[in-house]
């Protein structure tokens, strides 16, 4: 997308839906927005999905946005490598561990 601002709600949380054990938004720097507050409008969605997976017992770890500029490439891939682990760590979502689990 060309604008973390531009990313809905639904759209997290259909990522979850359709088997994601966690979600990572990587936006620019606050502050430093092309389309002037995007970012600012996406950190609120991603509060908004992160309260919501908490409520529903999905798990708030389990999305998280980093804001970092373009020339930030050991950031990115420390933000990466790290979210991978905490998601790792917590295996695999409530969702997917419903799918994965035998019938009866």
């Amino acid at each position: 997308m060309p604008c973390t601002g531009r990313i809905e709600e639904s759209l997290l949380l259909k990522a979850f839906e359709n088997g994601a054990d966690g979600v990572m938004i990587m936006g620019c720097l606050e502050g430093n927005c092309h389309f002037v507050n995007g970012n600012f409008r996406a950190r609120a969605r991603v509060k908004r999905v992160h309260d919501i997976l908490e409520k529903i017992n999905i798990g708030a770890d389990r999305i998280r946005m980093f804001n970092l500029s373009a020339g930030e490439g050991a950031k990115f891939a420390a933000f990466v490598s790290g979210f991978v682990t905490e998601i790792q760590e917590l295996g695999p979502s409530p969702i997917n561990a419903a799918r994965m689990a035998p019938t009866s």
